[in-house]
């Protein structure tokens, strides 16, 4: 059996359903990532309240939830996380400089965020994906014609 190099539709379909899902997860959340990364949204003030931590094996995860206010009065925040704390970054009750940039559940610090890096690489790896199955050309890939005249001829 000679090998055609030809790909399995199989194949074809699952990375292209799989790049969907990639472009599914990365896109819900671009403008918030574009925002925080450029620390631009609403100045304010973040005061935590209480300290929630995560045991991993060998790690600990702790991010601090609290209260936002925003400078001109106009959003008050309950229960909002603040993105990058952890448990040296603040303590109950002192305040500290936030941006509402628009996220569902957190604040970030006047700095923005680096959140973007992913957000672009799940982009990036879905583009790759659907480059190397529809744009890329395979290996001994020629025009319509060459492939006819190379059929014809090997048929012969």
């Amino acid at each position: 059996m000679k090998a055609t190099g030809r790909r399995s539709p199989a194949f074809t379909v699952a990375l292209t359903l799989f790049a969907c899902l990639l472009v599914y997860l990365a896109t819900p959340n671009l403008g918030t990532v574009v925002r925080a990364a450029r620390a631009d949204g609403r100045p304010g003030v973040f005061v935590p309240r209480e300290l929630s931590c995560i045991q991993h094996p060998g790690h600990e995860s702790c991010v601090w939830i609290g209260e936002f206010r925003s400078d001109d009065g106009a959003v008050v925040r309950s229960g909002i996380e603040m993105y990058g704390s952890d448990r040296a970054t603040h303590q109950a009750g002192e305040p500290a400089r936030a941006l509402d940039v628009g996220a569902a559940n957190r604040v970030y610090g006047p700095g923005g965020s680096n959140e973007w890096v992913v957000t672009a690489l799940l982009l990036a790896s879905a583009a790759a994906i659907l480059w190397f199955l529809y744009v890329k050309p395979r290996r001994g890939a020629r025009s319509p014609r060459v492939a006819a005249a190379r059929e014809a001829h090997e048929s012969s």
